[in-house]
């Protein structure tokens, strides 16, 4: 996963597996992806599947189209699946380069092509480039160091760039810690740049993991309409997006005037 370049080395990929299943970790035991091994193009972790859950707020004939932005590389499986499965134009931004090695070593990641492009690259700058403002139609943030502690871009600035990125009709999805004390601050800070009316969670996983959807632009939809859009997902797509409609909240944070 990407992170914030700073003094200190940044810790090498490696690789364990077990039942089947190949891990990516970065000098620690903690988990920064996953893939199974005979189903390398599913999304084998629960916390990645959720982050797939933009595709509820894109209309059914467009969810697939446009451009997908992944900050953090971790094992590769959104950028294998928005690129594979979905068949989008996609760009992952990755700072550390042995993540990258190791996702086209042990992880199925292919090599660049027309609709392919994985940098090796600091997310922080990325988003603040003006030449890459209004290119994204999806962006997946999952910004977390080798400690997995807390997210390592996280303040109002990253995420008013994050949605300077988007396109008029963009969503964001990030991944948060939703056990943990920083949570509130983060949903916060989301808030204030994207608008509360515009966010949305999913109830964490067992592990913590909350996903934020945040909208750059955002009509409320009636269940009906997101029924028919998460059966149309898991026809298409084989993804679990029935169970996503059914843990989707609005954030209980006070509402704050998004920035400008």
């Amino acid at each position: 996963m990407a992170t914030r370049k700073r003094k200190i080395e940044l810790a090498p990929a490696t690789m364990s597996e077990a039942d089947g299943v190949r891990y990516l970790h970065l000098g620690t035991p903690w988990v920064q992806g996953a893939m199974r091994v005979r189903k390398p193009h599913t999304l084998e972790l629960e916390y990645i599947q959720r982050m797939m859950a933009w595709m509820l707020f894109r209309h059914p004939d467009e969810v697939a189209e446009g451009h997908a932005v992944q900050l953090g590389l971790g094992a590769g499986a959104i950028t294998r699946f928005c690129h594979r499965n979905l068949r989008m134009k996609t760009t992952a931004v990755e700072l550390n380069p042995t993540v990258i090695t190791a996702c086209r070593m042990w992880f199925h990641l292919p090599e660049d092509d027309a609709r392919l492009t994985v940098l090796n690259a600091d997310a922080a700058q990325f988003v603040a480039d003006p030449a890459n403002h209004g290119t994204a139609q999806v962006l997946n943030v999952d910004l977390y160091d080798h400690d997995a502690a807390s997210p390592v871009l996280d303040d109002e600035v990253f995420y008013r760039h994050c949605r300077a990125l988007l396109s008029d009709d963009g969503v964001m999805t990030v991944n948060l810690f939703g056990r943990d004390a920083s949570f509130e601050r983060s949903a916060d800070r989301i808030a204030a740049v994207f608008g509360h009316d515009t966010l949305r969670s999913l109830r964490p996983t067992k592990e913590g993991n909350t996903i934020v959807v945040a909208c750059k632009a955002f009509a409320i939809l009636d269940r009906d309409e997101l029924a028919r859009r998460a059966e149309n997902i898991e026809t298409r797509f084989d993804l679990p997006a029935r169970k996503w409609l059914r843990m989707l909240r609005a954030l209980p944070a006070a509402p704050r005037t998004p920035a400008t």
